[in-house]
């Protein structure tokens, strides 16, 4: 059977490639995603199980599903032109990903699936960083984090724990990573951007109080104050948390190895690993 080995929870912010490649290794980006490349390497994943909240790039407006899986055996990275960063081709596991998009519907989760797919920076930035020679098979699963009206964070989380079950009952004999990908306050080309910049934190202290909830493993804490109206008040794009709410409740009530804060952009890169 196929057992669930870790969580991360990392950010996705698109010129970090770019940043990196200009102020090098030793950057603090540089350093933050490299941590965690040393851990997700430390795990050995046969597959990741990416939640994610796509930018209008996969999906329009016209065509939003609330849930939804990437079924296929391999899809394009990145369809909306991050800089520096380079076309990808990565390898996905469609078998895993309908036994998780049946397992979902059949106790309730009415799960989309697309297919012949391309993703943007949301899941390739991550990507780019931590699995550079694109050889791990990725699942992605769409969660629409950004135009209301929003799932709810306690909906996530049960989608979270339905995924993690699914899962632990693929019979081939697989380890697998489940990540989270986004922000918890960000503002980015709206009202609320910092001057001069094209994004901005309108709400640090949110961005903090999550960081402290997660540290602290106080799942149900952050579920309860994790509000539609909190997450938008929290930037046009804080619904990207449900994301990492989603995450946790794949891999079950675990307290973090750690939980590293990037306060200035408003997300943090997190490790859970246990195995």
């Amino acid at each position: 059977m196929a057992q669930i080995v870790g969580g991360f929870g990392v950010p996705h912010t698109p010129v970090f490639p770019m940043f990196v490649k200009r102020d090098g290794p030793d950057c603090e980006i540089a350093k933050l995603f490299g941590a965690q490349k040393g851990q997700l390497a430390a795990t050995r994943p046969d597959i990741i199980v990416m939640f994610d909240t796509d930018h209008l790039n996969t999906f329009f407006l016209d065509n939003l599903p609330i849930f939804a899986m990437g079924v296929d055996r391999t899809f394009r990275a990145p369809n909306d032109e991050p800089p520096t960063v380079p076309n990808y081709v990565v390898p996905s596991a469609p078998d895993l990903a309908a036994h998780i998009r049946s397992a979902g519907i059949a106790v309730g989760f009415d799960v989309g699936m697309t297919q012949n797919f391309s993703v943007d920076h949301s899941i390739t930035v991550p990507l780019h960083f931590l699995t550079p020679d694109m050889k791990i098979p990725v699942v992605p699963f769409f969660i629409s984090g950004h135009v209301p009206p929003l799932p709810s964070a306690q909906r996530c989380y049960a989608l979270g724990q339905a995924v993690g079950r699914a899962i632990e009952s693929w019979p081939e004999n697989k380890r697998v990573v489940v990540m989270g990908s986004g922000s918890f306050s960000l503002e980015v080309g709206g009202p609320r951007m910092a001057p001069g910049r094209s994004d901005g934190v309108p709400d640090p202290d949110w961005c903090a109080r999550v960081i402290k909830l997660l540290e602290g493993q106080q799942v149900d804490t952050l579920i309860k104050e994790a509000t539609e109206h909190q997450m938008l008040k929290a930037g046009n794009v804080g619904g990207e948390l449900l994301n990492w709410i989603a995450m946790l409740g794949a891999i079950g009530q675990r307290k973090p190895n750690y939980v590293a804060p990037q306060m200035q952009n408003g997300h943090a890169y997190g490790v859970w690993r246990w195995n």
